[in-house]
């Protein structure tokens, strides 16, 4: 790591000469992709240099605790030590943690999709359970939300809903979201007060823009129809429900939840968009390397991420064994306890695969 650390350096300074030389300060566009590059280097090499520093100076302060024939002098320098110890454990770690190569969608809004699974309709309440906990996470966040699409279901759970949240960083805290969660408890419609077990599907999409994904408009097929379900009165009588097919890849998108034709089709497009470059995204990290499968937060639906059971008012998150009590604040939107040790378990696999 320090011999990779010691070339960043190495580079940063010869950008500096470079962008210092009187052609390349007269080419415009030249000048601005080199500063772009020194500027994005400026912050690791701020820390290695200060880690430098700092390692340095307790180099000198142990040497002077260990020679000192003042014993005074040297009780000093050995506190001054133990002190430069801490700082230099902490620049280590803010330095493993800078040369780890950035997400570039971290920084998106993201679409969020949850659909009722296993279950029936208890599945169709935990879903509903799910998205009023991301949406109270969210709220705390101030990240503001936006439905996109929802299919209620007879009891007032969602068989599935789709909505946006746009807040800078938001997929960097939610993409861990991703699988399967599983909810142990007794449903309301449960008369012999037998606890079940059903399943909710999240899915986080970094929301896409136009420059990620170049899409054919003569790929796309839009079908415009009579909404249905709950809606009001006028729902079914004018067609501006909205269903949009990327015919080579068959994925779809549909939204109906606004009166305005034209808004049902921005947000299906919005849907859409997200959905095709998730699947890109898999299928990047799988030429890459079948090993990212496994890795935090890869957003596979089929994991079992995490179980929520009631009778013992206890969240577990299967994939680093955390276990949480108080439930109820989970479901409130308290969720930055396991998203914080997801976050840090990716951070040390990552840093695994970087230093490999």
């Amino acid at each position: 790591m320090w011999d990779k650390l010691a070339g960043i350096e190495k580079r940063y300074e010869e950008l500096a000469q470079e962008m210092a030389r009187p052609e390349v300060a007269a080419d415009f566009q030249r000048l601005q992709t080199l500063a772009k590059e020194h500027a994005s280097l400026e912050g690791i090499v701020s820390l290695y240099r200060e880690y430098k520093r700092v390692d340095a100076a307790l180099t000198d302060a142990q040497s002077l605790a260990d020679e000192s024939p003042d014993p005074e002098l040297a009780a000093m320098a050995r506190d001054e030590a133990a002190q430069l110890s801490q700082q230099r454990q902490r620049l280590e770690e803010e330095v493993h943690l800078a040369i780890l190569p950035k997400n570039p969608y971290d920084q998106r809004p993201v679409i969020m999709e949850i659909r009722a699974a296993a279950g029936g309709g208890e599945a169709a309440l935990f879903a509903a359970d799910l998205f009023r906990m991301y949406t109270r996470y969210a709220e705390r966040q101030g990240w503001p939300i936006e439905v996109m699409s929802s299919h209620p279901s007879d009891l007032g759970g969602f068989k599935e809903i789709i909505y946006e949240i746009r807040g800078r960083g938001a997929y960097s805290r939610l993409k861990y979201e991703g699988g399967a969660h599983r909810v142990q408890r007794i449903p309301i419609t449960e008369a012999a007060g037998r606890i079940h077990t059903s399943t909710a599907t999240v899915a986080v999409l970094p929301e896409a823009d136009e420059v990620d994904l170049k899409i054919d408009e003569d790929d796309l097929r839009i079908d415009i129809f009579r909404a249905s379900g709950h809606g009001g009165q006028n729902v079914n009588k004018v067609a501006t429900a909205v269903r949009i097919t990327h015919i080579p890849s068959g994925i779809t998108a549909v939204c109906q939840d606004e009166r305005s034709q034209l808004k049902n089709k921005h947000k299906a497009l919005t849907v859409l968009r997200a959905r095709l470059l998730d699947v890109e995204q898999k299928r990047q990290r799988k030429e890459i390397s079948e090993a990212r499968r496994a890795q935090v937060g890869s957003g596979e639906r089929a994991e079992k991420v995490r179980t929520y059971n009631f009778p013992q008012d206890r969240v577990t998150d299967h994939r680093v064994g955390l276990s949480v009590h108080n439930l109820p604040a989970i479901l409130d939107g308290e969720l930055d306890e396991i998203i914080d040790t997801l976050a840090t378990e990716e951070q040390a696999k990552r840093l695994q695969e970087t230093l490999a």
